[in-house]
């Protein structure tokens, strides 16, 4: 049986209506929810690394053009420059659509890809949930609670080259599918993010050493068929280690459970 599309779905008038009548929520919400948002950026480093990553660039993703992981580079460059250097305070929180605002052309921004109801298809400043995956890992591995976060419900690609668990990205789109971090410490942290030739780097750094660390990992990965379609399932977990006491085992938490639609046939499923 087919399934039933959302009114939103059924015509682009209605569909634009219904983003814009979220982003103006949003936005009321900016105002009047009470968070302090971060406001400022510093090129000086703070003096402690949390955690380091990187992520590649380009990448062969099924049948989607190649023009359009080019153009994420350059709309990732204009990412960096309003993110760079962006300190966490105590008691404030990052939000990445109030701090990067909405991709236009006008801004430089250029057609990437970026998934539509589980397709594929070209948007301007397509492909900068790159810098949201980069930055979710990232805070998983800090004491910084996320304090928003939406993940890709749709796996659309094989796992050609994945290093990250499934589900371990966040999702964005201006302004109502957000990535937010809330700094519940005593502590400042600052995100600092670059590009290399082929990596997109990334790293979060802290004003005093942290006595401390997190391991991430998967648990309980498994693609499932169901009828004619397939989804995959996983957990997130995190292990807290003292770094000073011999790695001492100090707190171990689910961090979610995830499940998706997969949009390819997986080498290896279970039947339901």
């Amino acid at each position: 049986m087919a399934q039933k599309k959302l009114l939103s779905q059924r015509h682009p008038v209605l569909y634009f209506i219904s983003v814009w009548e979220k982003r103006i929520r949003r936005r009321i919400s900016w105002t009047f929810d009470r968070k302090q948002y971060t406001q400022e950026q510093t090129p000086e480093k703070l003096p402690f690394r949390v955690k380091k990553h990187q992520s590649k660039l380009l990448k062969k993703l099924g049948n989607a053009e190649m023009q359009w992981q080019y153009n994420k580079v350059d709309n990732l460059k204009i990412v960096i420059e309003r993110i760079n250097g962006t300190l966490i305070k105590p008691g404030e929180t990052f939000s990445f659509c109030k701090t990067v605002g909405l991709p236009t052309r006008r801004k430089g921004y250029k057609e990437g890809m970026e998934l539509s109801f589980g397709k594929p298809r070209p948007g301007i400043g397509g492909g900068i949930c790159q810098s949201t995956n980069l930055l979710h890992w990232l805070a998983l591995h800090s004491p910084l609670t996320i304090s928003e976060r939406h993940h890709h419900s749709i796996d659309p690609f094989p796992d050609v080259g994945r290093v990250l668990p499934w589900a371990s990205g966040a999702a964005v789109f201006y302004n109502y599918i957000d990535f937010q971090l809330t700094n519940h410490t005593q502590w400042t942290f600052q995100i600092n993010l670059w590009l290399t030739d082929k990596l997109l780097e990334g790293e979060i750094r802290v004003s005093e050493e942290l006595d401390f660390a997190y391991h991430v990992f998967e648990k309980n990965s498994r693609f499932i068929k169901k009828g004619e379609e397939y989804f995959r399932t996983n957990e997130i977990w995190r292990k807290k280690i003292a770094k000073f006491r011999s790695g001492a085992l100090l707190d171990k938490e689910m961090i979610a459970k995830n499940y998706g639609k997969v949009m390819y046939v997986p080498e290896h499923f279970e039947m339901e």
